[in-house]
């Protein structure tokens, strides 16, 4: 029987959801195991992609980038524990739109449903939740990673160790994987039950985040180019899955189901600098005027709590052709409310301010890689320009200087000294890749501008 022969590549222009950086890569589109394993014995170093969901440029590499968009296949379901075997190509959004209705729920999920299994894992995302039920690790079961020789190791907390907890988390630089079990969580209701509050400022916010320790759902909008007395005010959002008793009667009779949410697409990019200090300013002012008169109890559902921008197809377009680069870093307990203070301060000083600025608690980590920690976690998006990326030295060096690291899966940015500066994990993992060769089978446009 004659080997399986590689997939044929093609050149393609590729950018990750910021649309920055932007690089030309020989595209690769394997159907199977055999494919994969044939690209491997080329020697190129290659990148595995899902849905194109990082930010910056983990998910590229110029040499060899795998599309795992054939790997798309839902394998097993256990009702007893929840637990689901899916292919790493697997859309989140096709796994809600299977088991919500069933009564099924993701423990943890990121801020879009656009994003496939593998890249949840490489990421080792973290949700609303994590200051109570942690990152996507926690509810992982296994995984199958194929590696460098060629072969599948399956990969779990108490089998290859090591392995699983270098790939959680690990940018994609140990390997492919193939496939995982992950437990989803039983709902009552597709609804949920939702708390706005106000905060005047940073201090306000942070009181709130520390009192909703108990509940399982937080998260703060906060105005970024708010100022003086009112730097840092926020709209906390809390949330818990709705019981049935809970809701109201119009929503009982069929609480899995909800109705179907208005999608709008944006159809042009938008002209560069739409987005400046003026309707950012405006559009926060609104924004925070609406939220107040919403603030209380509400019931709203799954789709619009957790996936809020996922209705506006191509909202990356609004930053215009020259994209946007999302700055996340999280900094800890200790130094959080002097650090977001700082942060804070730059932003609005600078007139920089992100429409989309966000403010999460998180809470104790698992993983060798992973990027929470115990802390408080800001993530602003900017236009990119010149002006954005001095913006940005500015927000790395208050994060290094109040302790903090950085989100891989959102930088486009970072140089390796910041990197180490930031994380004294990185010379423990280059060390591992070099040990274990991964580095000539498995590197990103990211890990090569990070010397990973």
């Amino acid at each position: 029987m004659s080997s399986p022969m590689a997939p044929r590549g093609s050149l393609k222009t590729l950018c990750g959801w910021g649309r920055y950086p932007v690089q030309t890569c020989h595209v690769y589109c394997p159907r199977s195991e055999s494919e994969m394993i044939q690209l491997l014995k080329r020697g190129l170093p290659l990148i595995a992609r899902g849905n194109g969901r990082a930010y910056g440029d983990s998910a590229l590499n110029r040499e060899a980038t795998l599309q795992m968009r054939h790997f798309n296949r839902l394998l097993g379901f256990n009702p007893q524990t929840g637990q689901l075997i899916a292919e790493a190509g697997v859309l989140l959004a096709e796994i809600l739109e299977i088991f919500v209705p069933r009564g099924w729920f993701p423990l943890v999920t990121p801020g879009t449903k656009f994003v496939t299994v593998g890249g949840m894992i490489a990421a080792d995302v973290h949700g609303k939740n994590h200051h109570k039920e942690g990152s996507f690790v926690r509810s992982l079961d296994w995984l199958d990673l194929l590696t460098s020789e060629g072969q599948i190791y399956r990969c779990s907390p108490s089998e290859n160790r090591d392995l699983f907890y270098w790939t959680v988390g690990g940018m994609g630089l140990t390997g492919v994987i193939l496939r995982a079990a992950f437990r989803l969580r039983p709902i009552e209701t597709a609804w949920i039950r939702q708390t706005i509050r106000i905060a005047k400022n940073l201090d306000e916010v942070i009181d709130l985040f520390e009192a909703a320790q108990d509940v399982t759902y937080s998260v703060a909008w906060i105005d970024c180019l708010a100022s003086g007395s009112r730097l840092g005010r926020s709209v906390v959002m809390l949330g818990e899955h709705a019981t049935r008793e809970e809701l109201p009667t119009k929503y009982r009779q069929r609480p899995l189901r909800t109705p179907q949410r208005r999608k709008i697409s944006i159809p042009l990019d938008f002209p560069n600098g739409a987005l400046n200090a003026l309707t950012v300013g405006t559009f926060n002012q609104l924004y925070f005027l609406n939220s107040q008169r919403k603030a209380g109890q509400s019931f709203v559902d799954w789709d619009t709590f957790f996936y809020p921008l996922d209705s506006l197809l191509g909202w990356n377009r609004i930053y215009g052709r020259r994209g946007f680069v999302q700055f996340q870093c999280v900094l800890p307990l200790s130094t959080a409310r002097e650090g977001l203070s700082a942060l804070l301060h730059c932003t609005s000083a600078a007139g920089a301010g992100s429409f989309l600025a966000v403010l999460k608690k998180l809470g104790d980590q698992q993983g060798y890689f992973s990027f929470p920690m115990a802390g408080y976690t800001l993530a602003l998006d900017f236009p990119m320009s010149q002006r954005t990326l001095k913006v940005l030295d500015q927000l790395e060096e208050i994060t290094l200087q109040y302790g903090g690291r950085f989100y891989l899966a959102k930088d486009s940015h970072l140089t390796p000294l910041r990197l180490r500066q930031s994380d004294c994990r990185v010379e423990t993992f280059v060390k591992v890749r070099n040990a274990q060769q991964w580095t000539v089978n498995f590197a990103s446009e990211q890990s090569k501008r990070l010397r990973l």
